[in-house]
Order: structure tokens, then sequence, then C-alpha cells
């Protein structure tokens, strides 16, 4: 596409803000940035490629946010990331090896699918306080982990929610821990996807990932701060809407 206009990039990098704070605290940032970039004409694998990668440093500040909460789970953090790195390795070979019409058919379904677990996540989280987690970590988590990550590498939308529900039923720990977990893990998919898209992808629109990766640093480090105290009900249906827009501009296309 042509270059952006100045209102253009001015939303552009609003989003990022936004999906930064939405991705330290929850999740599924890719649901602001990702049709963001459509609205201004991107089509929708550069949209992708570019997005993962302005998202990146946002990840960091996220992480960086919650780093009390990673203290004692090393082991675990080691493992969780690396079963998240070679998800989002395949995923990201996955993008770059199909079709470009295979992602653009497979986009609307893999966002209804994002809408649809962001809004059962109170769901699942009141199935969780009911029968509290396990004792053990089932030997399932890092192979849900894995899978997490090809879906990640592959879109990414929702990733988060994805990450905090398996997590939330398989781990013995509170929100806030497992939380910062889901934060590490995402950048890890994040981080892997985008150094192949930086190394093997030709379409890449540098300003929109830059614009991107300028508001998600501010939004991940205010997304971190504020998770306690944003109304998650609030986020969760400002999510679904944002995806079902993307839904409908998809379909349109």
């Amino acid at each position: 596409m042509a270059g952006m206009t100045p209102l253009q990039a001015l939303l552009v990098a609003l989003a990022g803000l936004g999906a930064g704070a939405v991705n330290a605290a929850v999740g599924s940032g890719t649901l602001i940035t990702f049709p963001m970039l459509l609205a201004v004409g991107f089509p929708p694998v550069v949209a992708n490629v570019s997005n993962n990668i302005g998202l990146v440093p946002g990840s960091v500040a996220g992480v960086f946010g919650y780093r009390r909460e990673l203290r004692g789970q090393r082991s675990r953090l080691g493992l969780l990331c690396g079963a998240s790195g070679i998800g989002g390795l395949a995923g990201a070979g996955l993008l770059l090896a199909l079709p470009t019409r295979t992602f653009a058919a497979a986009v609307p379904a893999l966002i209804g699918l994002a809408v649809v677990l962001v809004l059962a996540q109170p769901l699942v989280a009141r199935r969780v306080g009911a029968h509290g987690p396990p004792e053990r970590e089932p030997r399932w988590l890092t192979a849900g982990v894995t899978a997490s990550g090809i879906y990640g590498g592959y879109f990414g939308a929702a990733q988060g929610v994805i990450l905090l529900g398996l997590m939330g039923v398989a781990l013995p720990q509170d929100l806030q821990r497992i939380n910062a977990l889901k934060n590490a893990m995402a950048l890890t998919v994040n981080l892997v996807a985008g150094v192949v898209f930086a190394l093997f992808a030709n379409r890449i629109d540098w300003t929109a990932a830059l614009l991107i990766a300028a508001g998600a640093v501010v939004g991940g480090r205010l997304g971190a701060a504020l998770t306690r105290r944003l109304p998650p009900t609030a986020f969760r249906l400002l999510i679904a809407a944002v995806g079902l827009a993307a839904m409908t501009t998809l379909v349109v296309r």
C-alpha cells in the first residue's frame, strides 16, 4: 500500500498502545492492532507479520512490569517458554509456507475463536475457583503450550487468553503469577516468530511495525501497572467488539 497519512499513523500508534496494555493485562491485543492495520489498507498477511514484529517491544515491557511475580518460577519458566518457542517457530513457518489465500480464509475463523475465548474467560475462572487447581502439574500442559505457540506464531489473537485458560486449570498458582508466566511465554512466541519474519518474510511494513512498537512499549508498562484496577468485563466487551468488526472487515474484503 501507499504510505500512511498522518492520521492513519496516529491511529496505528494508538492501537499499539491499547494492544500493549491489553496484552500485559489479559492478552488479545492483536484484536486491536490487526483490525486497525486492515482498516488503513494493509493486506492480511502484511498486517499480521508487521503487527507481530511491532508488538515484541510491548511484550518486553509487560514482562518487565510483572518481574516480581516471576520470582521463584525459574524452572517452570524455562520449560514453558521453551515449549512456546518451539510452537512459535512452527507457527511462523506455517504462515510463510502456506499460500496467502489460506491465511486470508482462516483469519475470520481464528478471530471468531479468539472472541469466544475472551468472552468465555470468566466462566473458566469461576470453574477453576470452584474446584481449585490440581496439586500436580498435568503432563498435557507442555503439549497445550506448544500448540498455543503454533497458533501464536501463525496469528496470535487471544493467545494470552488460551494460555491463561490452560495454566489456570493446570497450575497451583494465583492469577497474578500465572499472568506473569503468560506474558513471558507470549513474548517468547512473538520474539521467535518476529525473528523468522524479519529474516524470511518479504512483506513487512516497517513503518507500521515501528508505530505499533512505540505505542506498545508505553501500553505494556501501563497495562502491567493497572491490571488490578481496570475492569476486566469492559476489556472483554471492547475486545469482542473489535474482533467482530475485524471479522466483518475480512468477510467484506
